[in-house]
């Protein structure tokens, strides 16, 4: 796969992750996917923003108006709905589609309409998502992108879970509700991201190893 840009790796990776929950089909892998995209849209957003102009093609934006794009969810779909407009770019869909989307990824986490997301809509979302990366880090086969480095992630190379980590994470974080459902956070976040939970544990396991040597 082609080398992204630095700044371009953490949105990129929540799409693939989300990718690979979609694939698998589950009712849980469909909640992260659609939990996934919706929030790759959002770090798109906050992180593109947060750039400096040399890193964004020389697009200069008034610090006040980046604040109040950064306010909220909504702010930033007003952002990038802008930012369209200004490039000439027509959105494959509008904001209230898109809230529409982000509405039914936050009914995951509160109330009572934690239903298992539909394949209509998490194929909308994943258009979004990859849509919103495409033009902001200018990747324009940013699906292509996606596809492969979902493909490279066999489980050959994927981190594995172990009871020490498992241990050790949920002994420090507990469990995690989602869709009126407990979860081990150990479980919940080798689901989310295997890399980002090997490197917890490792780090949960290096501050223990430290801790028994200081009480020595």
């Amino acid at each position: 796969m082609k080398d992204l840009k630095p700044w371009a790796y953490g949105p990129f990776e929540l799409i693939v992750n989300a990718e690979r929950h979609y694939q698998l089909g589950e009712d849980f892998d469909r909640r992260i996917a659609l939990i996934g995209y919706d929030n790759a849209v959002e770090v798109a957003i906050t992180t593109y923003l947060s750039l400096n102009p040399i890193q964004r093609g020389q697009r200069t934006y008034k610090r006040d108006d980046c604040e109040k794009w950064l306010v909220n969810y909504h702010t930033k779909l007003d952002f990038f709905e802008l930012e369209c407009q200004e490039r000439h770019i027509t959105e494959i869909c509008g904001k209230a589609e898109m809230v529409w989307y982000h509405e039914l990824r936050n009914n995951q986490y509160h109330g009572g309409g934690a239903a298992v997301p539909q394949s209509r809509e998490l194929e909308g979302i994943r258009k979004v998502a990859i849509h919103v990366f495409s033009i902001l880090f200018d990747e324009a086969d940013a699906e292509s992108l996606v596809e492969e480095r979902r493909d490279e992630l066999t489980v050959s190379n994927i981190p594995q879970r172990n009871d020490i980590y498992d241990r050790l994470i949920d002994g420090r974080f507990g469990t995690v509700e989602l869709a009126k459902h407990e979860y081990y956070t150990s479980e919940l976040l080798y689901s989310w991201d295997p890399v980002a939970y090997s490197e917890l544990g490792n780090k949960l396991a290096s501050e223990k190893k430290g801790s028994s040597e200081d009480q020595q």
